[in-house]
């Protein structure tokens, strides 16, 4: 049976979205890493019961002879984004695609997800705005902006009262 329709359920049940479920050889090993989300993200506890879970349930349907690892996890702060409804929830977000472009070859586009459908997505860049069709997109995530950083110096002491 795939992955899966082993995971999908599981992970659904719990109140998540499934993401991705990806089996592979990773330095010697074998990696099974499922990838789960929900508005507003997913906590430590959430991922721990949601691996649990899937675990019992590989377990039950003997899924893959031999050993490997059991990897859960949220999409993280730098979203991969590759159907439809995850480049629509990034609208209004930093993004960074990368595209084929039949003209230029290749291009970057680093800016604001204006808007996305089931056929294409528009980033505004500093320059200007880019439609670009999902067949030419090679790649894309949301980019998470940090803070400043603080400045160097001798750190300030705080006294006791």
């Amino acid at each position: 049976m795939e992955v899966v329709a082993l995971v999908r359920p599981v992970v659904e049940s719990a109140g998540l979205e499934f993401v991705e479920a990806v089996f592979r050889r990773e330095g010697g090993r074998r990696v099974l890493r499922v990838t789960v989300d929900r508005e507003g993200g997913v906590d430590l506890d959430t991922i721990a019961e949601t691996s649990e879970r899937i675990s019992r349930r590989l377990d039950i349907e003997d899924y893959a002879a031999g050993t490997y690892t059991l990897e859960v996890s949220s999409p993280g702060v730098e979203r991969h984004l590759r159907a439809p409804r995850d480049f629509i929830r990034a609208i209004g977000q930093r993004v960074k695609v990368k595209a084929s472009d039949p003209e230029e070859g290749g291009l970057t586009l680093v800016g604001t997800m204006v808007t996305a459908d089931e056929d294409a997505v528009t980033v505004a860049t500093d320059c200007a705005e880019r439609r670009v069709t999902y067949p030419l997109i090679r790649s894309a995530r949301t980019v998470f902006e940090w803070g400043p950083a603080p400045k160097p110096g001798p750190k300030k002491k705080v006294r006791g009262k």
